[in-house]
């Protein structure tokens, strides 16, 4: 029978896990400055910690305890390791940390570490792929399963990407630290690439309808959060947090009780969470006062305009026009220019936006939205024939059940209309 220490010790352990995990991960690495050793003293010691807090409750400070048994448990494992003599080094100096710690249990602090770690999972000489899991793993604390459901592979593929990671990490010598002023823009450029990605994957989601998807968005959120906070008064990690913010405000509206998808047309504003797009308005006006506008800033701005309309109807294409105007400038990317098209039909019509749109095929060919772009403008055009064309190619191409169905929806409705 499980007792109520253990249930609290758990629970205790839960809760520093999810909220502390990377900022205790990025205090071991600094450290020892070694991905793997930090990581499974940091193992060690929550395993402890259920052991002494079931029996004997919760200490004073946690995160201090956890952290001061994780550096005794990287010196047991350095100690009984088989190159013991090539780690001297980093055992003396662990032995020093541990000898000069004399703060209480009571006052202890541990440094923020967590700017270096987020800078290092980002390193440009890791892929993408590499990047995004080992940011979930270190700074979001996720377990190796919880990244391999999101990202639809096995436990065991995943596992050996973080490690394949961690190796290069330490092989190449990428340094745990912040990189120098000529390359802070361009990492955070990274660094916020990384954490949209993972955004992305949870709230547009391609490949799952599972409830980690969500999660992944709300990690997201979190991170931006951090970086936000070790990082401030930075005008594009302004941008994406108000971004982020803006888009999770609508989140529970985006499907209906059968898991369908609803249109933004015909979403419930008024359930729309307003405390957080109120936030995410307040954010993106702090960051347009540094008057470096950039691409999450123009989203963000997007965004708050769909935010702030009362309706579908009466919402300011026009300007919506301008910032993918100003985006593009940016971002020469043809899919701002397919949102572009749908901002235009709904500010003259589907005709005008078809116009666009045919421009485009030859750069959007492979890209599935297109078509059930395309398909949409059509129906809305009355080009029944065309559009049953797109919609079937847009369903070929897709390969996540909740777009499927919605497109498969549309076209049955399209063609029950015309009957």
């Amino acid at each position: 029978m499980i007792g109520k220490q253990q249930i609290l010790a758990h629970e205790a352990i839960e809760k520093l896990v999810r909220e502390q995990w990377g900022k205790l991960l990025a205090c071991l690495i600094a450290h020892l400055d070694d991905f793997q050793l930090a990581e499974d003293a940091l193992q060690d010691a929550l395993e402890s910690a259920f052991l002494h807090w079931s029996k004997n409750g919760l200490p004073r400070s946690p995160v201090a305890w956890l952290l001061q048994t994780a550096r005794r448990k990287a010196i047991d494992r350095i100690r009984r390791s088989n190159n013991f003599k090539s780690k001297q080094q980093q055992y003396q100096h662990l032995l020093e940390l541990e000898k000069d710690d004399i703060q209480s249990e009571e006052t202890y602090e541990i440094s923020d570490e967590r700017l270096r770690l987020i800078f290092t999972c980002c390193h440009p000489a890791l892929d993408k792929k590499s990047q995004i899991a080992l940011t979930l793993r270190t700074i979001g604390g996720l377990k190796v399963d919880e990244i391999a459901k999101a990202y639809l592979v096995n436990k065991e593929t995943m596992a050996q990407r973080l490690v394949r990671a961690k190796r290069k990490i330490k092989l190449a010598k990428i340094p745990y630290d912040i990189p120098t002023s000529n390359q802070i823009t361009e990492r955070i450029d990274v660094v916020l690439s990384v954490i949209y990605l993972i955004f992305n994957e949870g709230y547009f989601s391609s490949n799952s309808t599972g409830q980690i998807r969500t999660n992944l968005s709300n990690e997201a959120l979190r991170m931006i959060r951090i970086l936000d906070s070790l990082k401030p008064s930075q005008p594009e990690i302004e941008g994406l947090l108000a971004l982020i913010l803006l888009h999770i405000s609508r989140i529970n509206t985006r499907q209906n009780l059968n898991g369908e998808m609803i249109k933004l047309e015909f979403q419930d504003r008024p359930s729309w969470d307003k405390k957080l797009i109120n936030e995410g308005i307040k954010t993106l006006h702090a960051a347009l006062r540094h008057a470096r506008p950039g691409p999450y800033q123009i989203q963000a701005a997007i965004s708050a305009i769909h935010a702030q309309a009362k309706t579908h109807k009466t919402t300011d294409w026009g300007e919506i026009i301008l910032l993918y105007d100003e985006l593009y400038k940016l971002q020469k990317n043809p899919v701002i220019l397919l949102n572009k098209s749908v901002a235009i039909s709904y500010f003259s019509n589907a005709k005008n936006a078809l116009k666009m749109i045919d421009e485009l095929e030859s750069d959007l060919y492979n890209y599935q939205p297109f078509y059930a772009t395309k398909a949409d403008l059509l129906r809305r055009n009355m080009q029944i024939g065309l559009a049953k064309e797109n919609y079937l190619k847009a369903i070929s191409m897709t390969t996540e059940q909740t777009t499927r169905t919605f497109l498969e929806n549309q076209l049955k409705e399209m063609l029950n209309s015309t009957l």
